[in-house]
């Protein structure tokens, strides 16, 4: 199929804000589900409440627009009642990680076989450019305008930590890189993680002064690397970005199908 046959075109133009990285990451999901060749039918789209959230209207697959934060529990309950499907939840980092976060870390530690495609741009956009579990100690929101006190998370440790057998960082610089990831990410049979560092412009960057759409891209250029270069080795404030695991461990679908077995067994 067409990457114009997997949106739905009715829906469009989009209503992001002109530079708002968003795009780039359904561009580059698109993208990915093109190359594994994968039909309208085979794809569930489960989003909350948010800018990213968003992506769910505007793809031509079964979709859920749900409530904030709580996505991954309607994924969880798609994921087991029909588990032949492939079910990707795209997420913002508040929606992920604040009213959300219990969620992502029991997702993660159950293993269950979603992809779960954080857009961390640092703020609330939608709601007025308040600070999120993202935002970082120092930086500036609506809702912190003499700076934030809260210290992020680093989404990436905290999915290893919780138990996600695939984790992954990219930007919206980096957008080749987001289809492949993304991709890679699908075919892992598990919880998987991907996060992509991506811009808005509007809130985030006019509060702390970073520049239009194409400076806070260019930032991701020149503050990340990939895991394990020697640029990292000799500057440890740059953020690494590729695959950070990629293991086999057993998926919770399939460890709940043989409990059913074994318990219509009757032993």
């Amino acid at each position: 199929m067409a990457i114009k046959d997997y949106i739905r075109e009715r829906f469009f133009p989009h209503m992001w804000c002109p530079g708002c990285g968003h795009g780039i990451v359904l561009n580059g999901m698109l993208h990915a589900i093109e190359k594994l060749g994968m039909s309208k039918n085979e794809i569930v789209m489960v989003s909350g409440i948010g800018c990213s959230s968003r992506i769910s209207g505007y793809v031509d697959f079964h979709s859920l627009h749900t409530i904030h934060g709580r996505a991954l529990a309607f994924a969880t309950g798609v994921k087991l009642g029909l588990p032949e499907l492939n079910v990707i939840v795209p997420m913002g980092d508040g929606d992920a990680l604040a009213i959300g976060g219990n969620h992502f870390i029991h997702a993660a530690r159950r293993n269950i076989d979603i992809t779960a495609i954080v857009m961390n741009n640092r703020v609330y956009g939608m709601t007025g450019g308040q600070f999120s579990p993202l935002s970082g100690y120092g930086t500036k929101a609506t809702t912190a305008p003499m700076g934030n006190i809260d210290h992020g998370f680093d989404i990436a440790e905290l999915a290893m930590a919780a138990g996600a057998s695939f984790v992954a960082r990219t930007t919206t610089y980096h957008a080749k890189q987001i289809s492949d990831i993304i991709r890679k990410a699908i075919l892992h049979e598990g919880f998987s993680v991907v996060e992509v560092l991506t811009q808005c412009p509007t809130y985030f960057g006019r509060k702390n002064k970073l520049g239009d759409a194409g400076e806070m891209m260019e930032w991701y250029k020149d503050y990340t690397t990939p895991i394990g270069s020697k640029a990292k080795q000799a500057n440890d404030d740059l953020i690494e970005r590729g695959i950070f695991v990629q293991k086999d461990i057993p998926e919770y679908c399939e460890e709940y199908d043989k409990i059913i077995e074994h318990a219509m067994k009757g032993n």
